[in-house]
């Protein structure tokens, strides 16, 4: 059943580490070479139009297409961690099991440098439309593949295209801390499924770099900063009465480019001068919200107890 309610007027207060008023979800996601593309096999490559407009002929292997795809991996993925270091600032890396296996140096390096990688699915696909078994045997094939080449098993899971009423159940089952599909809320809050509660760690769609994809992209870098700041300004207002959580979303094929990626340079020396901010992966976030919130088993049973 549908969820209308959350947490209602009155959110938890629940304080960050340091008494931080807003924390700051940095995500990359690292999807190339693990979308559909006849290269690897698939009767189709993905069908989508980039260029402000052009589009390729999904049933035809286009080399442009796939060149658009590899810079992520060639270059995003290093203009970011790089960024990342000089700011001292931790990410969750939201990675398919198939982009990793490509890029093997990057995989190393994710960990390398403190980040946490998040699954994101064997290839770059959702889970809508499979089985029980079939969305079980695809999440332990991205758990082994991130295990295999990065040496570590993800705790969270996000997926392109959503979940089923059954996926929470098999996280819980596969020993996940947490998923990430769903853009409901500022905060994370916990569900029950069959298996037990398991916690969900929001994602959001307007601080995400996806505007700048494709015929319907909209603004500039410097719109997408003023997004970024606003963002972060009323949270941080708002956080006065309870503290909120913010994600950034970026993707390396897009985000990666220079003046998409000097937005969120200047967006990071911004949030750092603020008071109260704190920039923690997705899965520090889900441990402390775990140990420190309220005991109701959901959203909507705070806002009752709340009443």
């Amino acid at each position: 059943m549908r969820d209308l309610i959350g947490y209602g007027e009155h959110p938890p207060v629940v304080g960050w580490p340091g008494g931080a008023r807003v924390a700051v979800s940095l995500v990359l996601n690292f999807e190339e070479g693990a979308e559909r593309s006849i290269e690897a096999g698939d009767a189709r490559d993905e069908d989508i139009s980039i260029f402000g407009g052009w589009s390729a002929d999904p049933a035809r292997r286009s080399l442009m297409k796939e060149s658009f795809f590899e810079y992520g991996s060639r270059v995003g993925i290093w203009r970011y961690l790089g960024m990342f270091r000089s700011f001292g600032v931790p990410s969750t890396v939201m990675a398919c099991g198939v982009a990793l296996e490509r890029n093997p140096e990057a995989a190393r390096a994710i960990v390398r440098d403190g980040h946490e990688i998040c699954g994101h699915g064997y290839k770059w696909r959702g889970l809508v439309g499979m089985t029980p078994d079939e969305q079980r045997a695809e999440i332990r094939r991205c758990v082994a593949a991130i295990e295999e080449v990065a040496g570590v098993t993800p705790q969270g899971w996000y997926v392109r295209e959503g979940i089923t009423e059954e996926t929470r159940g098999i996280l819980v089952e596969e020993g996940f801390l947490y998923d990430s599909n769903s853009y409901s809320d500022d905060l994370p809050y916990s569900v029950d499924t069959e298996n037990g509660r398991h916690l969900v760690v929001p994602y959001s769609g307007d601080t995400n770099d996806a505007r700048f994809w494709g015929s319907g992209s909209l603004g500039s870098p410097d719109d997408f900063f003023s997004v970024l700041k606003d963002s972060l300004d009323c949270l941080l207002l708002e956080a006065e009465e309870a503290p909120r959580m913010m994600s950034v979303g970026i993707h390396l094929r897009i985000g990666g480019r220079p003046s998409v990626a000097m937005a969120v340079r200047r967006f990071l020396q911004y949030a750092q001068e603020q008071d109260g901010v704190w920039f923690a992966t997705r899965a520090e976030i889900a441990r402390w919200w775990l140990d420190n919130a309220p005991a109701a088993s959901t959203a909507s049973a705070f806002a009752e107890e709340a009443r």
